[in-house]
């Protein structure tokens, strides 16, 4: 589906149209995206699973992910110290952030700055951590997925990314947490990061996945979340696996 001209979002600033956690149609609205909420800890495969599982529905994709990268970006750019809390809120007042929802057309902006490519430089990846950690921003950043999804011009939503299952979404009518063995996940992300060592890559993961657990239990699947468990399954696989989920869970909440 071809989007329209995209709407720029300013964190903190509210709009008339704001989707609830349960993924009905916000008020004022005839009806809203079906969302299929997607969790997991870094390696997981979460957004090329999500991305391709989006595909084969014909849904859109959200990548929550880059709007951290994207805030991290934007506070480097302004020279803020991104493990500084406070440093991070000032800039959080002028993030004017948008993403493409399209799975053929990725593009992710800051203001009128494309930062698609930007976002995933080393040194971004390095600030992340910094930027999640911050209790108000992921409130600021959790609205602004609900308000995302409720603007998406696209009959259903594949969302992926920490928290989505359990705080975005906690009532969206399917739920996954995509999961693997350390190692597994590891050794995927050193595959994709062919000009960096694979130790490196995965002491990356494990401290990844140590700041992160003090946010958030990312590896648990809360009640009513279906486990995805790749460790032994190939991509198309897993995208099946996930699939299989959504076809089952849809299927039963529409009495098939």
């Amino acid at each position: 589906m071809t989007e329209s001209t995209p709407t720029i979002f300013r964190l903190g600033v509210a709009t008339p149209l704001t989707m609830p956690v349960d993924g009905s149609a916000p008020e004022g609205s005839a009806s809203a995206p079906v969302v299929i909420a997607i969790d997991g800890p870094a390696g997981s495969g979460k957004s090329s699973v999500s991305r391709a599982a989006a595909v084969r529905l014909g849904y859109g994709f959200l990548d929550t992910g880059a709007a951290y990268r994207a805030l991290a970006w934007h506070a480097l750019q302004h020279g803020a110290d991104t493990s500084d809390a406070t440093a991070v809120l000032d800039v959080l007042g002028d993030f004017d952030y948008a993403i493409s929802l399209d799975t053929t057309h990725r593009w992710v902006r800051v203001g009128d700055v494309d930062v698609t490519t930007a976002i995933r430089e080393p040194r971004v990846t390095d600030a992340v951590s910094g930027v999640a950690r911050v209790a108000p921003v992921r409130k600021a950043v959790n609205e602004l997925f609900r308000r995302l999804v409720a603007s998406a011009a696209h009959e259903g939503v594949v969302v992926e990314g920490r928290d989505i299952t359990t705080v975005v979404f906690p009532d969206a009518p399917v739920r996954i947490l995509l999961t693997a063995a350390p190692e597994v996940r590891a050794a995927r992300r050193s595959a994709e990061s062919t000009d960096q060592d694979a130790a490196k890559v995965a002491a990356a993961l494990h401290r990844r996945d140590a700041a992160d657990s003090t946010v958030v239990d990312f590896l648990t699947a809360a009640p009513g979340v279906e486990v995805v468990d790749s460790t032994h399954l190939n991509f198309e696989q897993t995208v099946d696996a996930v699939l299989n989920v959504v076809e089952t869970t849809m299927g039963a909440r529409d009495g098939r």
